[in-house]
């Protein structure tokens, strides 16, 4: 099942993808018991929103809808740095013992389809095509055995960095928050789509050029290790997100460096879930 968030008709919604491309809508579907995906998630919805779906008539195309992040109103989105060793070694960091971790906030996001914005304040802004993981059910001191079961989906995501404001201090918040740098999408496919411990293909492009190229199998701390370590500080919710980290490749290590400019098109594909693109404006 391949779920979403859209904007229609100037009010927010949520649906799943029918298996001809197009789009079931959500509240329809449930008699509005749930307003959006999150809400969907936290009442453990998905087994019974998958069994009333089957058979049933898509309600209008993907044309008809603006998508927006997977999901638009996180409670936590929580971003994993320097996770394959070859972006580690490429910014010349030394290993660490555990997760380098950092938080982005929901104003920070865009849709599949809509663009991301070069701000006026730096001509630096950098590609991160990256994996999410969206939690779908409540735990606290989750063992890596049990980390799976914690999953709800995955989706693409591009971490998109302003760079010089990212290294204006040792504390990466501001070149990560950028309003409408970072995106999410086009859908979440569900776990059942994804076999637990799949090694999924992760490609980034720019304007068509293939910039990074990577599976999971590299990922230095696994997805359960990541839900596992996290889950010992704070309680993860249903609707959290965990955005996994980013291959080699990045365009600021590029000789010479290569930072995404107005018209640019970037997309990040990740193979079996689906593929996020964005034009780049200038903010």
């Amino acid at each position: 099942m391949k779920l979403l968030s859209y904007h229609r008709q100037g009010q927010a919604s949520w649906g799943l993808l029918s298996e001809d491309g197009r789009v079931i809508d959500g509240p329809s579907l449930t008699q509005g018991r749930y307003p959006s995906l999150r809400a969907a998630l936290q009442a453990q919805a998905l087994p019974d929103i998958a069994r009333t779906a089957q058979g049933r008539a898509a309600d209008f195309g993907l044309d008809d809808v603006q998508l927006l992040p997977v999901i638009p109103d996180p409670g936590k989105i929580l971003c994993v740095g320097l996770n394959y060793e070859e972006h580690r070694r490429e910014t010349r960091r030394a290993p660490t013992g555990e997760p380098t971790l950092f938080l982005r906030v929901a104003s920070s996001q865009v849709g599949h389809g809509q663009a991301i914005l070069c701000p006026a304040e730096s001509h630096k802004l950098d590609y991160e095509g990256e994996i999410a993981v969206v939690i779908g059910k409540r735990g606290r001191r989750i063992s890596e055995a049990s980390a799976y079961g914690h999953i709800a989906g995955y989706a693409p995501y591009n971490d998109a960095s302003v760079r010089d404001w990212q290294q204006h201090t040792t504390q990466w918040t501001p070149g990560k928050n950028f309003d409408a740098t970072g995106a999410f999408g086009p859908w979440m496919a569900t776990r059942d789509e994804v076999p637990d411990g799949a090694d999924l293909s992760l490609t980034t492009r720019l304007n068509g050029e293939v910039m990074q190229h990577a599976s999971t199998a590299q990922l230095i701390f696994g997805i359960p290790r990541l839900i596992h370590y996290i889950s010992r500080f704070a309680t993860l919710e249903p609707g959290d997100v965990i955005v996994t980290g980013t291959p080699g490749g990045v365009g600021f290590k590029r000789t010479p460096p290569l930072f995404m400019q107005d018209g640019d098109v970037v997309e990040v594909e990740v193979a079996g879930v689906g593929r996020l693109s964005n034009r780049v404006r200038a903010g």
